[in-house]
């Protein structure tokens, strides 16, 4: 499938919120760590992913994932 448009891609999009939709497999990798919130921002130029994280001492921690399609090479 060619992709007609970019920024965000349909594809971008998908995978964003595929990786939201993982946040608690995501969680079970992280240890020490609880996932508070996930920010999704599908309508950005290149979608994004945000989670808000608090780990064993209380100490706020952010990991952001950001999604990007390269051009096709067909």
């Amino acid at each position: 499938m060619k992709t007609a448009q970019y920024n965000p891609s349909q594809l971008e999009v998908n995978f964003a919120r595929a990786i939201e939709d993982l946040q608690d497999q995501i969680e079970k990798h992280l240890p020490n760590n609880q996932v508070i919130k996930v920010e999704n921002r599908i309508a950005e130029d290149n979608p994004l992913v945000k989670f808000y994280l608090l780990d064993n001492d209380g100490d706020p921690h952010e990991l952001v994932i950001k999604v990007i399609q390269t051009p096709d090479k067909f």
